[in-house]
């Protein structure tokens, strides 16, 4: 046995090692280093980003590993290596305390939804609803809850999709009063431990399906043209359920109000939908969002402030988009008895309406039956040059919509040179509009947007599809439906898993330039704006799947990122998965405050490989539920 180590078998073999690791190293730095000079050499350019060094270098390396992990092979592909980095990175990110434990929140917590809270929501003004908009914690006088939002005792994994369009665990969402308010309606009854959705509604006692085949003989739903649509106080979204399978996707919501729980049905049975109102305040969508925008009855006074609300369904709905209203005032003359109002107020609202949308230059398609119809027209030429009506300033505040005051006054669309023009440019037929260059991009009208890096966007996440289905087994099982893109950047993730049975709600960070949910739209993918400083706009347990690219660094300065984890864990389901990217050092410091949270959680190589500094983690929610009530 050589002796020159200090005489110690042990230390020979760390001093080998030492020296493998070393020139391990040495030789990946001088494959970095030679392939650099080389671009620079043959192609007068250095690589555009780090990325592509790491992926281009092709130098040999040892992928082995014999770490292992707790998370089971059903959620997290067992061939997947996960990465160790807790003696390495030591970066504190915001002062956050590390290694703390989350206590479970007490029970009467389980429903908790930060920003829509009733009782916070009562100090507020009751005009215009402003007391049902967002109002949350504040965190400097530590209203904000540092706790982890437990699921009912008896909560079960909800049914997959497309049963679930029609059935939910009661367990799981406890409510019975709309089986009970709405029984006539058939919005939802209980079943024995289930909620059943029959597809009723008010204003559609045969079903949605029909209603919904009803509008069609009116609009073209079946072509393609039609793919976005917004439902105002929305009730349980069957009429948004029953669109799905037309190919037509909607964003529903509706306020936590007195009928409990009308979006937290929506999102159990797998349909897209978020709390929100029609009050003071812009809704969180951009300009030109919506092919097609309804009211069912919806209770929205359409008639007050000067028509503000129809001016703000005319910001939000794409040139030449349809309006679609049943119930008041529509048929007053045949209804107004069981509406419990006068003939004459019924008939001022209607004139109302029809003032308002003469003044926004909609076209009233039709009126037949129990549904009205107007249309947007494609362009502002001829009703700015025929009727003068009052147009907003400035186009540049069209998307404006994070807390931002309804104004009394036209969002102008982009200007066109003649009158058959679409402003802002024609779209594709749904499904070429996925992949199609959306306009705002081919325009030019989103600062630093290519189509260049639009189709590279779509290139790259394809292949993190790809290797997303190999690091998550479920992922391509069918296991989730609700799937938020917490940074949707361009809805790239949303596109590449279009043909699975999912539907994603492409969350784009507010006020963080550039904005892009208007190419989102384009594309024909519903999303909003948040904040992840604040909570979001749903309930607990309401997604499956939420991926972060990049949102913690986009955070770390602005707040303290554990509440973002926090609020991730509130509105996760059990079993749910978030699938973080980021440098190194920040996905140290999301790991030791997810294992606070009883999360499993691993890191592992980027899909170009251990060279590329960005890192995923994978982190499972595991399955807990709070204790019952005693007695």
């Amino acid at each position: 046995m050589a002796k020159d180590h200090g005489g110690s078998p042990k230390l020979y073999q760390l001093e080998s090692k030492r020296k493998r690791v070393t020139w391990i190293v040495g030789v990946s730095g001088l494959c970095i280093f030679f392939y650099i000079l080389g671009a620079w050499q043959n192609n007068g350019r250095r690589p555009t980003s780090s990325a592509e060094v790491y992926t281009k270098v092709g130098c040999d390396h040892d992928k082995s590993s014999s770490s292992s992990s707790s998370i089971s092979s059903s959620t997290i592909a067992s061939s997947v290596v996960p990465m160790d980095f807790e003696s390495h990175h030591q970066l504190v990110v915001n002062n956050t305390k590390s290694l703390e434990n989350f206590p479970p929140c007490e029970m009467l917590y389980s429903e908790y939804t930060p920003c829509q809270e009733p009782q916070r929501g009562r100090k507020f003004d009751r005009n215009m609803l402003k007391y049902r908009e967002r109002h949350c914690p504040n965190k400097e006088e530590k209203e904000a809850l540092r706790c982890l939002i437990p699921a009912p005792p008896n909560y079960k994994i909800p049914f997959k999709w497309p049963q679930s369009k029609d059935y939910a665990w009661f367990a799981n969402i406890p409510h019975k009063e709309l089986s009970i308010e709405k029984a006539v309606q058939n919005w939802v009854q209980v079943e024995g431990d289930r909620l059943r959705f029959p597809g009723g509604g008010t204003m559609f006692p045969h079903g949605a399906d029909a209603y919904i085949d009803d509008i069609s003989a009116l609009v073209p739903l079946t072509t393609g043209t039609i793919r976005t649509a917004i439902d105002t106080g929305c009730g349980v979204a069957s009429w948004g359920a029953y669109l799905l399978r037309r190919d037509i996707i909607a964003m529903s919501f509706a306020p936590r109000d007195t009928h409990e729980a009308q979006v937290w049905f929506a999102l159990e049975r797998g349909v897209p939908a978020m709390i929100g109102v029609m009050g003071s305040q812009r809704l969180p969508y951009p300009a030109r969002a919506f092919d097609m925008a309804h009211c069912s009855r919806c209770l929205i006074p359409w008639y007050k402030y000067d028509g503000l609300y129809l001016i703000e369904v005319d910001r939000v709905l794409r040139p030449g988009g349809y309006w679609i209203l049943s119930g008041p005032p529509i048929r007053w003359k045949m209804y107004w008895r069981g509406w419990e109002r006068s003939q004459e107020d019924l008939k001022k609202e209607q004139d109302s309406i029809e003032e308002t949308a003469r003044q926004l230059c909609w076209k009233k398609v039709i009126e037949k039956g129990d549904l009205s119809v107007w249309q947007k027209p494609l362009n502002h030429n001829k009703c700015i040059k025929n009727k003068k009506p009052l147009m907003c300033k400035s186009r540049d505040k069209a998307d404006a919509a994070w807390y931002q005051d309804m104004e009394a006054c036209i969002t102008p669309l982009p200007e066109v040179t003649n009158s058959n023009e679409v402003a802002g440019g024609a779209l594709e037929k749904w499904p070429e509009r996925a992949f199609a260059i959306p306009p705002r991009i081919s325009t030019g009208s989103v600062p630093s947007i290519t189509v260049e890096k639009f189709k590279e966007d779509n290139k790259v996440w394809s292949e993190r599809v790809s290797y997303y289905k190999r690091l998550i087994g479920l992922l391509p099982q069918g296991r989730y439906r609700n799937v938020m893109d917490a940074n949707a950047y361009l809805g790239g993730f949303a596109a590449a898993l279009a043909k699975h049975p999912v539907w994603v709600m492409n969350v784009v960070p507010a006020k963080i330039e550039p904005d892009t949910l208007g190419i989102i739209y384009e594309r024909g993918f519903i999303g909003t704006y948040n904040d992840w400083c604040e909570a979001f706009s749903t309930y607990p347990r309401t997604y499956d799947l939420i991926h972060a690219g990049g949102l913690i660094s986009l955070y770390q300065d602005r707040c303290d990122i554990t509440y973002i984890l926090l609020e991730m864990d509130r509105i996760l389901r059990p079993e749910g998965t978030v699938i973080f990217r980021d440098g190194v050092e920040a996905l140290v410091k999301i790991k030791s405050i997810a294992d606070g949270m009883r999360w499993q959680s691993r890191i592992v190589d980027h899909e170009s490989g251990p060279f590329n500094p960005e890192k995923i983690l994978i982190a499972v929610k595991t399955y807990w539920t709070g204790e019952p009530k005693r007695e």
